[in-house]
C-alpha cells in the first residue's frame, strides 16, 4: 500500500511543476514578433503588353509584446495555375510618380510599407506597396491570390495573403 505522505508530496511536486509551466507560457505568449493582417485591396494597371503593375492596400498589427523593424518586403502573385510570380517592389518615391501618371489607380491611400519601417507592439497600420510582375494585365486579375512577405530584421518572416478568390 503507498504511503500517504508519499502520495501528497507527489500531488504537491506535480502541482508546483504545473504553475510554473503555466507562469513561463503566461509570460511568454507576446514575444513571438511577427505582424498578422489582411489585404484590403489589389489594384492593377498595364505597364506595357507583357507586364503589369499591382498596388496592394492592407491592413496589419504587431501583435508581439516587441517592436518589428521591416528588412525586406516582397510581393507574389499565385496565378490562376498555381503557380507563384515574385514581383518588384517599388520604393514609396516610385509608387508616388506611378499614380501621377497612371490616374485610372486612384488615389494613393496610404504610406508604402518600406526597409527600416518600426512597428510598435500592439500597433495596427494600414500600408500598401507597389510591385511590377513580368505578367499581362489580365493574367494578374485572373490570379488566385497575392501574398506579402514581410521579413524583420532580426529574422522572423510574417505573410499576409489575399482572400482566396474563387
Amino acid at each position: 500500500m503507498p504511503n500517504k505522505d508519499n502520495f501528497v508530496a507527489y500531488l504537491i511536486g506535480l502541482a508546483v511543476a504545473g504553475a510554473l509551466l503555466g507562469f513561463l507560457l503566461f509570460s511568454n505568449r507576446d514575444a513571438k514578433v511577427e505582424l498578422t493582417g489582411k489585404v484590403l485591396k489589389v489594384r492593377t494597371h498595364s505597364s506595357d503588353e507583357s507586364n503589369s503593375i499591382a498596388i496592394v492596400d492592407f491592413r496589419f498589427v504587431n501583435p508581439s509584446g516587441y517592436p518589428f523593424m521591416v528588412k525586406t518586403v516582397t510581393v507574389f502573385v499565385e496565378d490562376a495555375q498555381g503557380n507563384s510570380v515574385e514581383g518588384i517592389t517599388m520604393s514609396d518615391g516610385d509608387a508616388k510618380r506611378i499614380f501621377d501618371y497612371y490616374k485610372e489607380l486612384g488615389p494613393k491611400f496610404n504610406d508604402s510599407l518600406t526597409t527600416r519601417t518600426r512597428i510598435n507592439p500592439k500597433q495596427p497600420l494600414d500600408r500598401m506597396i507597389g510591385a511590377s510582375f513580368p505578367l499581362t494585365q489580365e493574367k494578374v486579375d485572373q490570379r488566385k491570390r497575392i501574398k506579402l512577405v514581410v521579413e524583420e530584421v532580426d529574422g522572423p518572416v510574417s505573410e499576409i495573403f489575399e482572400a482566396v478568390s474563387k
